[in-house]
């Protein structure tokens, strides 16, 4: 045995245990500032003078401060109190979270995303910057605005239903990380160039599951060579994500070249326990009609999703859950 793996075998070793040591640490903390939260609780709730909350929260803050240093400013008191006030029950609080994660989780006021937004966050271990993200992005809602509300029911509730692409693929998109300014002279080139120079922030907008395959994979028959911009592989799904980028608006030519892309993969790319590949173009916007009337009814491998390159304001975010709602119940009429 070389002294190479001997060294590489007691790295792993060491960097596992600091690992958990930061991991319990960090969750010891997060049970003190519970423990914390409950003696705030119920001392308030013992004593009723509305003034005396208020005055409590001014003396422990002064006092902790002078004893332990700076991080019990009166708001954070109240955000403790509001930990345990969120999550009574001692056991619903994850180990697996640090308490940063918690402070991003309590800004969420909905119970069934707050419960999303943590089993989300511990299978895809996602830092707080991400969780972060995700959260302003709402990323919960437009998932939610993507299907009934028994289909998201069933995603979260993990049952065995085997998964459906829809439920994966979004829209739209925010590629604000790539940090492009909207130009004339910009092209899909330079669109591809950035999304590569960001692969992880890109896999972590396109959601849980993608593995990155290639980048202009070429494909060849009939003495033709076409090329797929990028290539990924679902892992929950189990099966190749085929992505065009498109800087104008999706036409029916784009939509008839995927699905040619598509039947490619299908025919001479798909291994042994493989579902059939799905197509995703990423465009800057879309008609509903052109999608809707060039492929066919029943089709569930092809979508046209529509990118952002800054982050929308709330107001904007409104609208395109709001549009997302109503281009579901159109489709549900056809």
């Amino acid at each position: 045995m070389n002294e190479n793996l001997i060294y590489g075998r007691i790295k792993e070793i060491l960097a596992t245990a600091r690992d958990k040591a930061y991991s319990a640490v960090n969750f010891a903390m997060v049970e003190a500032y519970w423990l914390i939260g409950k003696q705030i609780v119920e001392a308030q709730a013992g004593n009723e003078r509305a003034e005396y909350g208020t005055q409590l929260l001014k003396y422990l803050s002064k006092q902790l401060t002078q004893d332990f240093g700076k991080g019990f400013e009166e708001r954070e008191l109240r955000r403790i109190r509001q930990f345990y006030l969120t999550f009574p029950i001692r056991d619903a609080v994850r180990p697996e979270l640090g308490w940063t994660h918690y402070r991003l989780i309590l800004r969420v006021t909905d119970g069934k995303a707050r419960g999303f937004y943590i089993e989300e966050c511990i299978k895809s271990r996602w830092s707080t910057r991400q969780l972060e993200r995700q959260i302003n992005t709402y990323f919960y809602e437009r998932l939610l605005s993507s299907r009934d509300k028994e289909s998201v029911s069933a995603e979260i509730q993990k049952t065995a239903a085997p998964p459906d692409p829809k439920d994966f693929i979004r829209n739209p998109y925010i590629l604000e990380f790539l940090d492009i300014k909207p130009a004339h002279n910009l092209y899909e080139k330079d669109l591809e160039t950035a999304v590569i120079n960001h692969l992880q922030a890109f896999l972590l907008e396109m959601g849980r599951g993608f593995s990155f395959i290639a980048r202009q994979k070429r494909i060849s028959f009939d003495g033709r060579d076409f090329y797929i911009d990028l290539v990924f592989y679902h892992y929950i799904l189990k099966c190749f994500v085929l992505i065009d980028l498109k800087m104008d608006d999706v036409v029916h030519q784009d939509l008839g070249q995927m699905q040619m892309y598509v039947n490619y993969y299908t025919r001479e790319m798909m291994n042994e326990g493989d579902n059939p590949p799905i197509g995703i173009i990423l465009c800057a916007d879309k008609s509903e009609a052109i999608v809707r009337y060039t492929l066919s009814e029943n089709n569930t491998q092809i979508f046209a999703s529509k990118y952002k390159l800054h982050l929308p304001s709330e107001e904007e975010l409104k609208q395109e859950l709001q549009n997302e709602i109503d281009n579901f119940n159109k489709d549900a009429r056809y």
